[in-house]
């Protein structure tokens, strides 16, 4: 009865029936379509994601092969790439945690120390402190990084947060080292900004 009533009045309804079998058609393509582009970007994404995490190891790998006084000279290319002027590098033992000095674009002084650790380890709370102890101090830092080829401890982390000391880590690093410019890693773990101060500690340097 249903298809004879339809076959009756399809001159009426035909065209209604064709259309909503047409948007339904079309709606069913157009969310294809859609979930598909989604899907290709997700894996597009994800892949750009390993591959620029794969770059970045292999930069970190040459880093990593690299001796601490090379590594020292390294920061301060970096430095200097980013606009900083006056870049010298210490070299020495003695040097009061200021492996590398110079100027920020703006004209801030500033104090960077360096530990070329392999990548495992962990820089303790202890080595921070004596930077803490130091930049401000000995060195008038307006601008303190220590820079590590590891992880820094959680508590050596959570001091350089407080006194507003630029940990730079490993992953921060290879996010510098691939391009990233000093002065936009400086709000992401600690300021830079240098101000705390827990004693004038005159240690030398430890490798």
């Amino acid at each position: 009865m249903a298809a004879l009533a339809l076959a009756l009045t399809w001159k009426t309804v035909g065209p209604y029936v064709v259309g909503v079998v047409l948007v339904g058609l079309l709606g069913a393509i157009g969310w294809w379509l859609r979930t598909t582009h989604l899907r290709t970007v997700a894996r597009h994404r994800a892949w750009q994601t390993e591959q620029e995490n794969a770059a970045r190891e292999r930069s970190m790998a040459e880093v990593d092969a690299m001796t601490w006084q090379r590594f020292e000279h390294y920061v301060a290319e970096l430095c200097r790439r980013d606009g900083c002027t006056q870049v010298v590098v210490s070299g020495r033992s003695g040097d009061l945690g200021a492996d590398v000095i110079g100027r920020m674009p703006d004209g801030r002084l500033l104090v960077i120390q360096c530990k070329h650790y392999a990548p495992h380890r962990t820089v303790p709370s202890g080595d921070m402190q004596k930077f803490l102890g130091t930049a401000k101090a000995e060195h008038g830092a307006d601008v303190a990084v220590f820079v590590a080829t590891c992880a820094f401890t959680r508590e050596a982390e959570k001091l350089a947060m407080r006194h507003e000391i630029l940990a730079l880590h490993r992953n921060l690093l290879g996010a510098w080292v691939r391009g990233a410019t000093l002065e936009s890693l400086l709000p992401l773990n600690g300021t830079g900004n240098g101000t705390g101060n827990t004693g004038n500690g005159r240690t030398g340097r430890r490798r």
